[in-house]
């Protein structure tokens, strides 16, 4: 039998020309979105005066299973993209395991990650529309660094606010952003009302991405000309993202191969969604029943723990409400979590999929995230991101039990990106200063504490 290449590139020519709308094959929809003013179902309309009015579309579209990626969008795509898919053959060597680990790496690019998928779609849009500017937060910063890449090529100025705590552990995102020209600022900062109310309440506080969110929206919403994007979490975002899952899905197919177990880490969900789409589709529509395990840190474990409610996507509580897996809007994340993945909430779609019992997902301490990491990157050769790192822990414990029983198993994971700027945090975990935090329930109570009251 011909070997499996260690890495398979598909040709521009076999790229996706569309994003696949994972809701379209649902058969129940996640619960509508609500307008925070009157607690009704948020319209297209709604969303305009924040989001750019085709984003807006995108966002409330649960029907159209197939959208046109736009050929600038596609040009821009090009330069990066296809990503790899990678046979582990060394990580499996090492693992002593009959599993076959493929990864899906997307870290070719200046952000290091797969953010720039729905950056360069997000700042496509707001350009087609006339707009000049926008704003967005971010955690760990690979968002922003991609966004920030995105504005520059399409001519559009960007304002950042960047959780604190990653602000001050990671200043060489901050300076690749502002290689772009972009305005980074520490959120939560004195520049919004919103973040000056945050800070009233606590001054030392790391900051969150609920935070930053109400920052980078009140920004927007008394800019003239300008609109806020997302990262991660909302509908639009995944869709862009699923070019990833296409893409995988091509390539297997060309190796004759099927993932058994498919791993994603999962923060807001932009990744894990992006992965596991056509995927999903199988599953939903009987073709295939692989088994879909996103991993999140123990320190924010908004599936494991959290509750299935509506809630405020932002801390200051101006966005519209979704029905999501989350922690509470005022749950903050501890300052020692070295990783990004610190959102409160998850993606409206993946939190369906979970409750309806579609996928599985798992918590892990961040020092078995680093573990995971270092033994990863001395066979694979690539240095992954903490992010990333979640979905090889897991990857590695799939490859072990399939060890321990014999089992040949397809295992595909994503490596969401490289954790060059995260070499703080390896450090600190080679130095042994890493210490992993488990919220009590105590804690995470008072996130639940105040969760809206909606019927």
């Amino acid at each position: 039998m011909k070997k499996v290449p260690h890495r398979l590139y598909l040709t521009e020519d076999q790229m996706p020309k569309q994003w696949y709308n994972l809701r379209a094959d649902m058969p129940e929809q996640p619960d509508p979105m609500l307008n925070p003013a009157t607690l009704k179902p948020a319209t297209e309309e709604d969303l305009y005066p924040v989001f750019c009015k085709e984003l807006a579309h995108q966002e409330m579209d649960a029907e159209t299973r197939y959208i046109d990626i736009p050929e600038e969008i596609q040009e821009m795509y090009k330069i990066y993209r296809p990503s790899p898919l990678i046979r582990a053959y060394n990580l499996e060597k090492a693992l002593g395991t009959p599993a076959k680990i493929y990864y899906k790496f997307e870290g070719n690019n200046t952000s290091g990650s797969h953010k720039l998928n729905s950056a360069i779609a997000q700042a496509y849009y707001a350009k087609k529309q006339g707009l000049t500017c926008l704003t967005t937060e971010t955690g760990a910063g690979q968002w922003g660094t991609a966004l920030a890449e995105a504005c520059a090529y399409f001519g559009l100025d960007l304002t950042v606010f960047m959780v604190k705590v990653s602000y001050n552990q990671k200043p060489f995102r901050k300076a690749v952003m502002q290689t772009f020209d972009a305005n980074v600022i520490a959120s939560p900062s004195d520049t919004t009302n919103a973040g000056r109310q945050i800070l009233a309440a606590d001054p030392n506080t790391g900051g969150s991405l609920g935070c930053a969110i109400s920052e980078a929206i009140e920004k927007a919403m008394t800019t003239e000309g300008c609109r806020y994007v997302l990262g991660s979490v909302l509908n639009q975002v995944l869709l862009h993202q699923s070019i990833i899952g296409l893409e995988s899905k091509i390539a297997m197919e060309m190796l004759d191969e099927y993932p058994d177990i498919i791993i994603g880490c999962a923060g807001g969900g932009s990744n894990l969604g992006g992965l596991i789409a056509p995927f999903m589709q199988d599953k939903l529509t009987g073709k295939a029943d692989p088994r879909i395990v996103a991993v999140e840190p123990a320190s924010c474990p908004s599936l494991t723990r959290g509750k299935y409610v509506y809630d405020f996507c932002d801390t200051g509580k101006v966005t519209p409400l979704a029905r999501m897996y989350t922690l509470g809007s005022g749950f903050m994340p501890s300052p020692n979590h070295a990783g990004g993945l610190r959102y409160h909430g998850m993606s409206p779609i993946l939190s369906k999929l979970y409750h309806d019992g579609y996928m599985e997902a798992v918590s892990v301490e961040q020092t078995k995230v680093f573990e995971a990491a270092t033994y990863f990157a001395k066979y694979e050769t690539i240095l992954p991101a903490p992010e990333s790192a979640h979905a090889i822990r897991a990857a590695i414990d799939e490859a072990i039990r399939c060890k321990e029983t014999g089992e040949t198993k397809t295992i595909l994971f994503g490596l969401t990106g490289t954790g060059y700027f995260d070499m703080t945090a390896y450090q600190a975990y080679h130095d042994g200063q890493m210490n992993d935090y488990i919220p009590s329930d105590a804690d995470l109570q008072k996130g639940f504490d105040g969760l809206p009251k909606v019927d």
